[in-house]
């Protein structure tokens, strides 16, 4: 099993990147954090390595929580890699796990292809399982309070994301306020 991979990313595509480490290119899919990442940046990534009777494929995280919760979601009967993944793009691990220990179905809901019975049937699945997953490293300065308010505005997560690392300095209500104009002379 390929279990990281540490490299220069040589090429980014929408869905996936191609990390270059000792001389062998690695497709790894990932997830919309790759918008945050650039060409020729050295990377480290946690990654699970899917083998199917037609394809060898991986799938690439930036944290070892992020990758314990891929895995949690795959095993659910139904529900794939790529399907995971997608979970993990509409929602953050503290968000995902919030959602599942208050069994808030409109947060899995959000996800192209989940209705709410597969959404109720990943609740069920994973509530004792993902109580046990420690995010208190996972969340270090990103307040998944404003990360909410601002996508309920109507704003794309990729940007949201952007500027709450640009304004992790801020405190209170200023860190809003101030998010709230740096996505606002965006558009």
């Amino acid at each position: 099993m390929i279990n990281s991979i540490s490299g220069k990313i040589i090429l980014i595509k929408n869905n996936f990147i191609v990390v270059e480490s000792h001389g062998v290119g690695y497709k790894i899919f990932v997830g919309s954090y790759t918008l945050e990442l650039k060409e020729n940046q050295d990377v480290f990534i946690w990654t699970y390595q899917v083998v199917r009777e037609n394809a060898l494929e991986l799938f690439g995280f930036k944290s070892f929580t992020e990758l314990e919760i891929f895995e949690l979601l795959i095993g659910i009967s139904g529900i794939g890699p790529k399907v995971a993944l997608s979970i993990m793009d509409v929602s953050t691990p503290a968000s995902l796990k919030r959602a599942v220990v208050s069994e808030n179905t409109d947060e899995l809901t959000k996800v192209s292809g989940i209705g709410k019975k597969n959404a109720q049937k990943i609740i069920l699945e994973l509530k004792n399982k993902i109580e046990k997953i420690d995010l208190i490293n996972e969340e270090n300065n990103f307040d998944i309070e404003i990360y909410e308010t601002l996508e309920a505005l109507g704003f794309a997560r990729h940007d949201i994301r952007e500027v709450l690392k640009e304004v992790e300095n801020i405190e209170g209500d200023d860190k809003i306020k101030e998010a709230l104009k740096i996505l606002g002379q965006r558009k």
